[in-house]
């Protein structure tokens, strides 16, 4: 659940705006127009994470339609001196 403060009400009340972030995001307004948004360090954390893993997956998914010959597995280990 998110909440929405002014800029000038979040600037004001800068610890309560951070004890908000603690139970949810908090978009901090200009003019009604989103400015910027507070996070707790824990959903900050779990954001990098997702973004991250949808990376890999990305990553994954080209190389996996990569045109090319495949190397088996023994011929990597070899490679690698496995």
């Amino acid at each position: 659940m998110s909440t929405s403060v002014t800029a000038s009400e979040a600037r004001r009340n800068f610890a309560a705006t951070i004890q908000a972030a603690q139970r949810g995001a908090v978009i901090v307004e200009r003019r009604g127009e989103p400015q910027a948004i507070v996070l707790s360090p824990a959903e900050y954390e779990r954001l990098m994470d997702a973004a991250e893993e949808l990376e890999d997956i990305s990553a994954f998914d080209a190389a996996m339609a990569e045109e090319g010959p495949n190397i088996p597995w023994e011929q990597v280990k070899v490679d690698l001196g496995w």
